[in-house]
């Protein structure tokens, strides 16, 4: 069930945060003696007050003095110990909330995250929790001590006098209506300004990591002006959110002054009536400012829990998206795997209307070096990302050893596949661990062995620490060439019973490139490769050759046969025989 309202998203809220039982407890029990401490002391102020318009006071004074010091001081270690504990209360669960996204995003399928935006996704994870935290930090230090507070002041001024209660009853709740009210068109506004908020992230991350392209193609002055338009998006949303979120506290303060000076006069006349005491107006406007105050408190509460939900409601969404996992019917068996693939009457379509692939049937023989080739946006990555799980097929099957690949669990899977990208990807820490990243256990031994395979030894060694040369900015100090050695080297620490290797050579320079095509041919020899492939000429020695066009494969033999039918295939070979002349 998806958050969807302010309600829904409340009620799950309290329930995340009743789980932690035991803070709970200490948290209400803290905010009880708080408010308790705090509402007893206008008590002693008024006890004092009569008894100092009375005659020899001092013997009677020195008593609630005593007890004056002792309320206060109690209090006061109170209050310091209550924020550590909602500190502690809220803390737990933002990291909690963030852990569950962040493993619901690495469970959640490929085609979710295609359909998001990276900005918007690290603007829920980072600003969005941080937002809920300072929202609920502020319902236990202001919300919850001022309901209560609210409710022990109503009984204590009722054994005060029930008139003087029966105004302050009465005046109110205006200044909650009011808070109400502007809490209500705020709500929407922040909902808008955090949907801003993620555009506007993900469009400062697109700048900058593609700053060199935008200069290249002197496209800066088109970027500063979409962002000027984002920006000020977000600017009108804030300014919209703040603006009535502000308007809150001094609206609420005035009508709550206005009451403080009507009771002031009904007090001071039923004092001259004899109704009434000097003391007991004085605790009673104590109780007044007491009882108003937390109307202020919950006002502002009320503000900045609308954008504080908002933001959770944007987490739950994440939290309730539904995928399908399907259900693991046969265990694969690495050291009997032999890597026969089969596409039984497979058809694929990102979009459900428009399907790419169709009806594809293919048998391919294990330990057979598969080549894919052909015009962008034929369907060469789509096959791989059928054969990883990527995606799901939409119908027909794929089988690997005549298992449907849908019965393995999809970790096991992926195992036994080791997968070179044209995309490199480098993650902030050693080179030793960009090499060893998927076997974290491996040794320095085997890092080296593999970085030699891979022909990135020779730099490596080149660089200040070597294999432990930190790559504080994620390898942008290296040159895309190096970032792809070193994406290479990963296949080699634990070589896979299959492999697919799409461009992976396509960075590097040309002397380099034969040394790891001829580690790639050893690695490749009896396990199933599958090699996409623009130059033509790196994949002639393929055992099979796929041509797609369209998600149909129009052609499929080794290179003799294709260039003998002189089809798709042999106007492609043709064509960069030409161009490299």
């Amino acid at each position: 069930m998806r958050a969807s309202n302010q309600g829904q998203t409340s009620k799950r809220l309290v329930k995340d945060l009743i789980a932690q039982k035991r803070l709970i407890v200490w948290a209400m029990l803290g905010t009880v003696i708080q408010v308790v401490l705090t509402v007893y002391l206008p008590i002693l102020i008024g006890n004092a007050v009569d008894v100092v318009l009375k005659p020899n006071s001092l013997k009677l004074l020195l008593p609630i003095l005593i007890k004056m010091v002792v309320v206060i001081l109690i209090n006061t270690l109170i209050q310091w110990l209550n924020p550590l504990i909602y500190n502690k209360l809220v803390f737990r669960l933002i990291s909690e909330f963030r852990q569950k996204v962040m493993v619901k995003l690495n469970q959640l399928p490929i085609s979710y995250l295609d359909r998001k935006s990276v900005g918007d996704l690290v603007s829920r994870v980072t600003t969005d929790t941080e937002q809920l935290s300072n929202g609920l930090l502020m319902v236990f230090n202001q919300f919850f001590i001022g309901i209560l507070t609210i409710i022990i002041t109503i009984i204590t001024m009722a054994d005060i006098d029930f008139l003087m209660l029966f105004l302050v009853l009465i005046l109110t709740p205006l200044s909650l209506f009011v808070a109400r009210f502007i809490a209500n068109k705020s709500y929407t506004l922040y909902q808008n300004q955090t949907q801003s908020r993620g555009r506007q992230t993900q469009f400062i991350e697109e700048m900058i990591t593609q700053e060199s392209l935008l200069q290249t193609f002197n496209a800066q002055e088109q970027s500063i002006s979409d962002f000027t338009k984002i920006n000020i998006t977000y600017a009108d949303y804030s300014q919209g959110a703040i603006f009535y979120s502000s308007a809150v506290n001094p609206s609420t303060r005035f009508i709550n002054s206005l009451i403080y000076g009507l009771l002031a006069g009904v007090g001071a006349l039923r004092i001259m009536s004899g109704a009434f005491t000097v003391g007991q107006l004085t605790t009673f406007l104590n109780y007044v400012n007491q009882y108003t105050k937390p109307f202020n408190d919950i006002s502002s509460v009320l503000s900045e829990m609308q954008s504080a939900l908002a933001c959770a409601d944007r987490l739950y969404m994440i939290l309730d998206e539904g995928y399908q996992v399907l259900p693991v019917k046969a265990k694969l068996d690495a050291q009997k795997l032999k890597g026969q693939v089969s596409f039984n009457h497979v058809s694929f379509g990102y979009l459900k209307d428009k399907p790419l692939i169709k009806d594809l049937t293919l048998d391919i023989p294990a330990a057979s070096k598969v080549a894919i080739v052909g015009p962008t946006g034929a369907g060469k990555s789509t096959l791989i990302n059928l054969l990883m799980r990527f995606y799901e097929v939409d119908g027909g099957q794929i089988l690997l050893d005549g298992v449907p690949i849908s019965d393995y669990a999809v970790e096991d899977l992926r195992k036994q596949i080791g997968m070179v990208l044209q995309e490199t990807w480098l993650k902030t820490g050693t080179i030793h661990d960009n090499i060893a990243y998927g076997y974290p256990d491996a040794s320095r031994e085997e890092v080296v062995a593999a970085a030699k395979a891979a022909n990135a030894d020779f730099f490596i060694r080149q660089l200040p620490q070597g294999y432990d040369t930190y790559l504080a900015d994620a390898g942008s100090s290296l040159s895309q060439g190096q970032h792809q050695l070193l994406t290479i080297a990963r296949i080699f620490i634990k070589i896979p019973k299959m492999l697919i290797l799409d461009e992976a050579t396509s960075s590097i320079d040309t002397r380099t490139e034969i040394l790891i095509q001829e580690a790639f041919e050893k690695l490749m020899k009896g396990r199933t490769s599958f090699i996409i492939a623009h130059r033509l000429s790196t994949i002639r020695s393929a055992d099979l050759i796929l041509v797609m066009v369209d998600g149909n494969i129009v052609e499929y033999g080794n290179h003799t046969q294709l260039m003998a039918q002189k089809g798709v295939y042999y106007q492609m070979q043709t064509a960069q025989d030409v161009s490299s002349l």
